[in-house]
């Protein structure tokens, strides 16, 4: 990374040493932004996407402890995995240091501060985030799997199995939503192959006329129909020692279904009005938007072909359900369209981000990246609001991710739910909640509430 990309995020809730470090920093030439507490850091985290972090343990609410400290560290390496952060512990910590490093961070310095001694740490963590960088970069070559951009458990599971099962020839079939990357981990699974270096070559089958599929598939010779001036072959010659990609398989007609059956079973094709028997050899890898079992029972889907196709069947989730995955996703499109003319805009503001999180997303990957296209353009300054995106700004913060909040607010609502069940007697209430009368009165001085309201 070039020094003008490089950004220092210093969570110090000392006003005199953050202002401390923050003019120092300056002079690396880096950008320096600055939070006092681990709410504003992660909303910095999203925003200016920082490569090194400078963060005490001692936070608040609870400055005297390491408590808020620690949670800090882990929801910032939740949201930015390669983030390297350097904790900043008081003399006899040790311990606390050690278990940070445990936690994932990258090192940690003693106060008081040596400016010195300090910026040897942080260069060797620039320098560590420049070459994990370079090394992610080299990974988006063919033969990699560098396209795939995710954070979510489930897509680093489909993104193992697509690596496992790239070696071998089986046939396989990517199921999910309009929009949720089908193709790209057809693309990933031949680059992936033997076949890299030979023809990826795809067909819409929901796209071609009825009439026109099997000419597109199979090729005809001339004069096979009117208009077939010249022998043409077909997608599945052209794609021969490479991949053969059928986007939208449970929209091909039934009787070409038999026909791509035969091709299946003998790996031989005969062109429309040929008579001659051409063998091909091709990898064959579907995907579908639509419950191919279902289709199976109502007859509109060959049996005998959906087993043939399902050697190795992928389960694609939709964006909305991949939690964390949108904020990724939106920062990899910008990076990938803000260049050139829309080259200023370089971020998403806390709304935005929020929007992004909120929303759907009927139309998964591929209406995120037209949003934020769209965005880049409409943006009036650096930073990307949530109505350039075409998005309501959500009332919920993204503050509802505190667990804290979060599980108060689930007592809470437990608690008048069981007082409501008991009609407001306490003895009862204090029952349905498996805890004893005291705690419950806590409870309810802590929320304000009261047996009759």
């Amino acid at each position: 990374m070039d020094k003008n990309e490089r950004v220092i995020l210093i969570v110090e809730d000392d006003e005199g040493l953050q202002s401390q470090l923050k003019w120092h920093f300056d002079d690396f030439d880096t950008t320096i932004v600055t939070a006092g507490d681990r709410e504003s850091a992660l909303a910095a985290v999203r925003q200016y996407e920082p490569n090194v972090v400078i963060q005490d343990l001692g936070l608040p609410p609870d400055p005297e402890g390491v408590s808020e400290g620690f949670r800090c560290l882990s929801d910032i390496l939740t949201l930015a995995g390669f983030v390297k952060v350097i904790i900043l512990t008081g003399k006899g910590e040790r311990e606390n240091a050690l278990k940070a490093i445990e936690l994932g961070a990258f090192d940690f310095y003693t106060k008081p501060i040596d400016t010195q001694e300090l910026d040897h740490v942080v260069g060797r963590a620039f320098h560590v985030a420049e070459l994990e960088q370079e090394n992610r970069q080299k990974k988006t070559a063919p033969g990699s799997t560098g396209n795939l951009i995710t954070n979510h458990p489930d897509m680093l599971r489909i993104h193992r199995l697509v690596e496992k099962i790239a070696p071998a020839d089986v046939t396989c079939t990517f199921i999910g939503e309009s929009g949720t990357g089908k193709e790209v981990l057809a693309q990933t699974l031949h680059k992936l192959s033997d076949r890299a270096e030979k023809p990826f070559v795809a067909i819409n089958c929901a796209a071609i006329p009825e009439n026109l599929m099997e000419s597109e598939l199979f090729g005809h010779e001339k004069g096979a129909f009117t208009g077939a001036d010249k022998t043409r072959p077909g997608r599945i010659e052209v794609a021969s020692k490479g991949t053969l990609f059928l986007d939208e398989i449970g929209d091909m007609p039934l009787p070409l279904q038999a026909k791509l059956l035969r091709f299946l079973q003998e790996r031989c094709i005969e062109r429309v009005g040929g008579r001659n028997t051409i063998e091909v050899d091709v990898r064959v890898v579907c995907a579908t938007n639509k419950n191919l079992e279902v289709m199976v029972k109502e007859g509109t889907f060959r049996e005998d072909l959906f087993y043939r196709i399902s050697e190795v069947v992928v389960d694609i989730p939709p964006l909305r359900q991949r939690d964390g995955d949108k904020a990724l996703l939106a920062r990899h499109f910008l990076k990938k369209y803000a260049v050139d003319r829309y080259a200023r805009v370089t971020g998403f503001s806390n709304e935005a981000i929020s929007a992004l999180e909120h929303y759907t997303w009927p139309g998964n990957v591929r209406e995120m990246e037209n949003k934020v296209k769209k965005a880049i353009i409409l943006a009036e300054g650096k930073i990307i609001q949530s109505h350039d995106l075409g998005l309501a700004a959500e009332n919920e913060e993204m503050s509802t991710l505190n667990l804290r909040d979060v599980r108060q607010e689930a007592e809470k609502k437990a608690v008048m739910q069981a007082l409501s069940i008991s009609n407001n007697n306490v003895t009862a209430a204090a029952k349905y909640l498996g805890i004893t009368r005291p705690t419950l009165y806590d409870m309810l001085k802590k929320y304000a509430l009261t047996v009759d309201n």
